[in-house]
């Protein structure tokens, strides 16, 4: 089976992963996920393998398979996987769960390498680009930074508390962070190093970016400099477009009928693709605003997607 040169998946309460071309919106392979919900996809840098977060399991897929069954499952989380992803070298990757623990896996034997404790149920985990820190947001506020050399928690903020952190998301170049809540707030920091490659948060904003729930924040990847935009997907089934430099608002994507739960850059930063409760993904160009094409086919809420449309990154 030949490789697309654009990976996009989307995932469905309907128990179903699907893989669509991007540019015809036409569905050519459909994974059945029977034992629970997909929480978070998510693509190998490679584009070899999709991970699918559920319950309380992560299993991986071959890319450029039919095969209907996952290459590997990952089996020590008790409680649903909200965030998952790779390091760099594909060696590894790493988790988040309702269960309250972060856990890094190696990818090839399945095994649970490390185990880090939130004391809540984790939401959101991302990996620093200096891949040498996890930073993980719970359902109590808590925004915890894993120092994995030190194998052991750096750093904890609480930037309002009892307010479920909902995501994270970090700068390409590791200059700034940015954590979404339950009430439509973003904080953002600052990142400085600090003594010993430790990270430090200097606060920078406080956007008060919608008046639902924030699902979803994301910073533009590095190819879409100089411009830098986070965008925030939200229950207001809207997503909006914020420029970073004075977090002015940029444009609002309206189109979706519900929920909107995930979005996900194109590597140049022009395309935004998102999911929504309304069981569509759409994608939308990022100049003017527009949705350029609906994935439909899923039959209840699509609620993550992933797209992987760069060279692939070989393992270092």
């Amino acid at each position: 089976m030949a490789q697309p040169s654009v990976i996009l998946a989307t995932a469905s309460y309907d128990h179903t992963i699907r893989f669509w071309e991007a540019k015809s919106g036409r569905c050519y392979r459909t994974i059945q996920y029977p034992d629970s919900q997909v929480n978070r996809l998510e693509i190998t840098l490679d584009k070899r393998f999709l991970a699918a977060a559920g319950n309380p399991h992560i299993r991986l897929f071959d890319v450029n398979s039919n095969s209907p069954q996952p290459v590997i499952s990952y089996d020590s989380h008790t409680s649903n996987v909200m965030a998952v992803g790779f390091h760099c070298d594909g060696n590894w990757m790493y988790s988040g769960s309702e269960d309250g623990t972060v856990r890094i896996w190696d990818l090839r034997t399945g095994t649970c390498q490390r185990e880090y404790e939130s004391r809540a149920a984790v939401n959101t985990v991302v990996l620093h680009p200096n891949q040498k820190e996890l930073i993980s947001g719970d359902q109590n506020g808590n925004i915890r930074v894993w120092d994995l050399a030190a194998n052991s928690c750096s750093c904890e903020l609480v930037p309002e508390v009892d307010t479920a952190v909902r995501s994270l998301t970090v700068m390409w170049d590791g200059s700034m962070v940015v954590a979404a809540n339950n009430r439509g707030t973003c904080y953002v920091w600052r990142l400085l190093k600090g003594t010993q490659t430790i990270t430090c948060f200097e606060p920078l904003h406080k956007l008060q970016a919608h008046d639902g729930y924030i699902l979803k924040c994301l910073l533009s990847p590095e190819f879409c400099d100089p411009n830098r935009y986070l965008a925030t997907a939200s229950s207001d089934h809207t997503v909006k477009i914020w420029n970073v430099d004075g977090f002015k608002l940029e444009r609002t994507l309206v189109g979706h009928q519900r929920w909107v739960w995930d979005c996900v850059f194109s590597v140049d930063g022009a395309y935004l693709i998102t999911a929504s409760s309304d069981t569509t993904a759409r994608l939308w160009t990022m100049s003017t605003g527009e949705a350029i094409r609906v994935y439909q086919g899923h039959h209840k809420a699509t609620v993550c997607c992933a797209l992987h449309d760069g060279a692939e990154s070989a393992p270092s």
